[in-house]
């Protein structure tokens, strides 16, 4: 039996999913509270149960997911019991990449959407597994390769050593744990060095390029003109996005995707890199990257009436900035509504300026409190007051039913609810209000 404590995180409920299309005997347990993450568990029939020292078993397997200390009364269960193999998550996934030609999709900001897209696409040519940081995971007997989301949160992408790897940007992040620029990158400089063959790097992002990555591991892809695979002829549309691609300055292929926004743009010449190292044809892409849906939580657009609902994991400032631009381009006609809710306390301190210009954006936006175990964990505390008194006409958030009629009352808008924790449910209500749902 393999248990995986704190089975409802997203990158741990990916894996317990893989392990049962394995056909390992898989359990798990968390809070009981809903999260976005179990709906693949359950379908699964995945038994889920509550934190405790007693659901340790003898000759167990155990997957000690990445948030909880050893000092945790089932981790340390865990830990001290002679006859249970324990691993941490990271460690665990870095041993199961071995067995495939894997792929790593790291960086700051857009691993999901990209390894979720990237997987799509690859499995246009063969049977491709995905572990993504959404819940989702896949992997099964027939398939050849593993794309794998890699986060630099305390360094763990250093336990994997794929095939390829992609980065797609290196704008400092957790901030509670790397405590300066130079630290940040040197992670991802790190992480290169454990990479087999080559790596895709955004050349556009200038943090990105000025890693110091071995050239002959390293190939760059952008709209620039010294990215060795450059997009042109660039025509964007509210529902779609066309340009040409050149590789090492030849013509590969011409393009025409249902995405919208640069960053998706990015995303999608991260994935041709790749298909272009491993062999594809553009025409195998094309039809591949059409078939992208996009990723949980990640610009999930919801039109009902006069009203859109967008759902959104952004919670890095550059992530807030690029989804209410995304959302303004899909919309230019409608009012935006952003409600944005933070993680961690740190980050928000570090970067301050840049959510109050992002959130500016907005015809109107308000800032949830903070409510997750870990949001004070550096000793690094602010009221998200500070915040909304920075940005003319902007409120705080208690998810109170106050709150919700006050949502209720801007429809019709776009309301653009963004967070890595569960806003989800705060939408809901929104939607309850107004009488869009039962």
């Amino acid at each position: 039996m393999i248990h995986l404590i704190g089975i409802k995180g997203t990158g741990m409920a990916s894996l317990a999913c893989i392990l049962a299309d394995l056909d390992y005997n898989v359990q798990g347990s968390d809070l009981s509270r809903h999260f976005f993450t179990e709906e693949p568990l359950i379908e699964r029939g995945i038994e889920i149960f509550e934190f405790d020292p007693l659901n340790i078993k003898d000759d167990m397997t155990v997957i000690i997911g990445n948030a909880f200390h050893d000092g945790f009364p089932e981790v340390k269960a865990a830990l001290d019991n002679s006859k249970v193999k324990c691993y941490r998550y990271h460690n665990f996934l870095g041993e199961l990449m071995q067995n495939y030609q894997s792929i790593s999709v790291a960086g700051s900001h857009g691993k999901t959407t990209t390894t979720t897209m990237l997987s799509t696409m690859l499995n246009e040519d063969s049977p491709c597994g995905y572990l993504i940081g959404d819940g989702t995971g896949a992997l099964s007997k027939e398939s050849l390769r593993f794309v794998v989301e890699s986060c630099e949160f305390r360094r763990h992408f250093l336990s994997y050593f794929p095939d390829y790897a992609i980065i797609t940007n290196a704008e400092l992040d957790h901030v509670d744990y790397f405590k300066s620029v130079e630290d940040y990158h040197y992670a991802y400089e790190e992480f290169a060095l454990n990479i087999k063959n080559k790596i895709a790097l955004y050349g556009d992002d200038a943090e990105t390029k000025a890693l110091n990555i071995a050239s002959e591991k390293a190939i760059y892809y952008g709209e620039e003109d010294f990215n060795d695979v450059q997009a042109l002829s660039i025509k964007q549309s509210s529902s779609r996005i066309e340009f040409d691609v050149l590789v090492y300055k030849e013509p590969f292929g011409s393009f025409n995707l249902p995405l919208v926004g640069k960053h998706m743009l990015a995303n999608a010449l991260a994935c041709i890199t790749i298909g272009y190292l491993l062999g594809l044809s553009a025409k195998t892409m094309q039809d591949g990257l059409s078939k992208f849906k996009g990723a949980k939580r990640r610009f999930v657009i919801e039109e009902i009436g006069d009203n859109v609902f967008i759902d959104d994991y952004a919670h890095h400032s550059t992530e807030v900035n690029m989804t209410i631009q995304a959302a303004k381009t899909r919309y230019p006609d409608k009012k935006i509504v952003a409600v944005f809710k933070p993680h961690r306390a740190s980050r928000l301190v570090r970067f301050l300026d840049a959510y109050i210009n992002a959130l500016r954006q907005a015809d109107f936006s308000g800032v949830c409190e903070f409510t997750s175990i870990d949001d004070f964990d550096d000793g690094t505390e602010l009221s998200v007051a500070y915040l909304t008194e920075k940005i003319p006409g902007c409120q705080v958030f208690h998810e109170t039913e106050a709150d919700v009629a006050y949502l209720a009352s801007l429809a019709p808008a776009v309301f653009l609810f963004m967070s890595s924790k569960d806003i989800y449910d705060f939408a809901t209500a929104v939607k309850r209000e107004l009488g869009l749902i039962e």
